[in-house]
């Protein structure tokens, strides 16, 4: 078992964002593909292979397909990830419609100190979750969707606009950000993922095997066809 951070929320994501964002000895440079969705912990000591039973505190934390599913996948996901919005197409496309009925597909927050508005992105995904799965199914959704716009417009712009769409209460969206209950179960997620070895995003976890960024879609469902006809049906 994988025991948690020792560091505390308050303590580990500031530490984190200063190490991202210090610009050191090399002058800053553009982030590409090799380093847009990768956590750097220069001060942190390797950590483990990943694994989907790293203890995290949960709150509201969005599941779709069957919830009750002793299948799990687990999505370790940064919403202002290139990647991560790929594999929410094929989650949609590809899994979603073959596994709704008999498989869990669990989110589990990992916003990147580096990316500006990810860690909002994940607060208000929890606020939508209370809401209704739906809702944040949709939110998440709707962001990924389009980068771009979000980019163009700004997260919380895009975070008013789709309450709009839905009469939603824009006013309650954005004081949510502030909730220390949504942040803290973020944080939790975060903690819990740094103590499981997870360094990029989006990492899909089924079975005990992590697929990493460029996700084989194929390879998922092989693992999840394996896993629903073993006798044990274990994760």
């Amino acid at each position: 078992m994988i025991t948690a951070v020792a560091l505390t929320g308050a303590v580990l994501w500031p530490l984190i964002a200063e190490q991202q964002s210090s610009p050191g000895d090399k002058p800053s440079k553009p982030a590409t593909k090799d380093d847009c969705c990768v956590l750097e912990l220069p001060s942190f000591p390797a950590a483990g292979a990943a694994s989907d039973n790293a203890k995290t505190t949960v709150i509201a934390r969005h599941v779709e397909g069957n919830s009750k599913s002793p299948v799990r996948v687990l999505i370790y996901e940064d919403l202002q990830c290139p990647d991560c919005s790929i594999f929410r197409k094929a989650l949609d496309e590809r899994l979603l419609p073959r596994y709704r009925t008999s498989v869990a597909f669990e989110h589990r927050d990992f916003p990147l100190p580096k990316h500006a508005w990810a860690r909002e992105a994940a607060v208000a995904t929890r606020y939508f979750q209370t809401l209704g799965p739906n809702v944040a199914a949709e939110f998440r959704r709707t962001i990924q969707e389009d980068l771009d716009r979000v980019k163009s417009v700004g997260f919380r712009q895009s975070l008013i606009e789709f309450c709009r769409g839905r009469r939603l209460y824009a006013d309650k969206a954005l004081a949510a950000l502030s909730n220390s209950t949504f942040a803290q179960a973020v944080e939790a997620d975060f903690q819990a993922g740094v103590a499981a070895g997870i360094r990029r995003t989006p990492t899909v976890v089924v079975g005990g095997k992590s697929f990493v960024e460029t996700i084989d879609v194929e390879e998922i469902q092989t693992t999840l066809d394996a896993l629903l006809e073993g006798p044990a049906r274990s994760h």
